[in-house]
């Protein structure tokens, strides 16, 4: 490897970083995590407690209204209630 191939290689890994670095900045700004973890001070009467992921297309989330819990199946365009009334264990 000549030295313009290593500042190549350099400057390439340099965008790449700053790049990921400007995303996380970005996703930071708007709240994204909160929204995706659900995190966050919790106001209202609803309310997701936890999300397990199945596979790529499917995942488990139990959300709370008021103080009963329901277990939602979500994928591929549709929502099946696999448990409902369930109640809070504060």
């Amino acid at each position: 490897m000549d030295s313009l191939e290593i500042l190549r290689l350099i400057a390439a890994l340099m965008l790449v970083i700053g790049l990921i670095a400007g995303l996380g900045y970005a996703a930071r700004r708007s709240g994204l995590p909160q929204k995706w973890m659900g995190g966050g001070k919790v106001s209202g009467r609803l309310s997701v407690l936890e999300v397990r992921y199945l596979d790529a297309r499917r995942k488990l989330v139990l959300v709370k209204r008021d103080q009963q819990e329901h277990l939602l199946l979500l994928g591929d365009g549709h929502a099946i209630v696999v448990e409902s009334g369930i109640r809070a264990h504060d």
